[in-house]
């Protein structure tokens, strides 16, 4: 199944992100388990954490780094 597209993204304190899909949910993605390993240990920097923004059909940052759209919905908690 496909999952909604992202619309829009704000991040949050603690590693958190805000997501915005087009169906109108709004859902917080906790990004802090994936904050290992040199490639995505860079999201730790609050200015870097900071560069989030739609890409296509997921959310990506300034560095490359981004994170499935899958699961960014399933593993997500609906606000």
């Amino acid at each position: 199944m496909l999952q909604p597209k992202i619309i829009d993204v704000h991040p949050l304190p603690d590693y958190k992100l805000l997501l915005l899909f087009e169906t109108g949910e709004k859902k917080i993605f906790d990004v802090s388990p994936y904050l290992r390993g040199a490639w995505y240990e860079k999201l730790k920097v609050a200015s870097v954490f900071q560069t989030v923004h739609v890409s296509g059909s997921t959310v990506a940052w300034a560095d490359g780094q981004d994170i499935a759209p899958h699961e960014l919905y399933d593993n997500s908690t609906p606000v």
